[in-house]
């Protein structure tokens, strides 16, 4: 399974230098997991950039995954993960949300480079 942080949809979306580091894992839709915080993240900044038929556009795209619900075991392994790691809250629930999945999480975000199970892709 595959999980892609809100960076990675943004740079795919944007056909950006790093999309072709993403486009193998979004586009397998079979093996894509998405959260609802990259949801969000997402809707927020394509409406802030663009306007709300793109924001919701982007939106159809990510929903071709499988969407993991934010629940109470997610919550609290996310906050023991941000106890020994300080990432911050969105982070913390995208990257429980990888790990309970057994998914690997793709992202150019520096905070997650040295974490398991993740591809991280330096911003070019």
């Amino acid at each position: 399974m595959n999980l892609v942080d809100t960076s990675g949809w943004l740079e795919y979306f944007a056909d950006s230098v790093n999309a072709p580091n993403f486009s193998k894992a979004i586009e397998n839709t079979d093996m894509l997991i998405v959260s609802p915080i990259c949801i969000y993240e997402v809707f927020k900044k394509v409406l802030s950039e663009k306007d709300e038929y793109y924001a919701i556009e982007a939106i159809s795209l990510m929903k071709q995954g499988i969407i993991i619900d934010v629940n109470d075991v997610i919550a609290i392994d996310a906050a023991l993960i941000n106890n020994k790691t300080k990432l911050g809250m969105a982070d913390c629930i995208i990257y429980q949300t990888a790990i309970i999945c057994e998914a690997i999480l793709y992202t150019q975000d520096s905070d997650f480079k040295n974490l398991p199970n993740v591809k991280y892709f330096p911003k070019k």
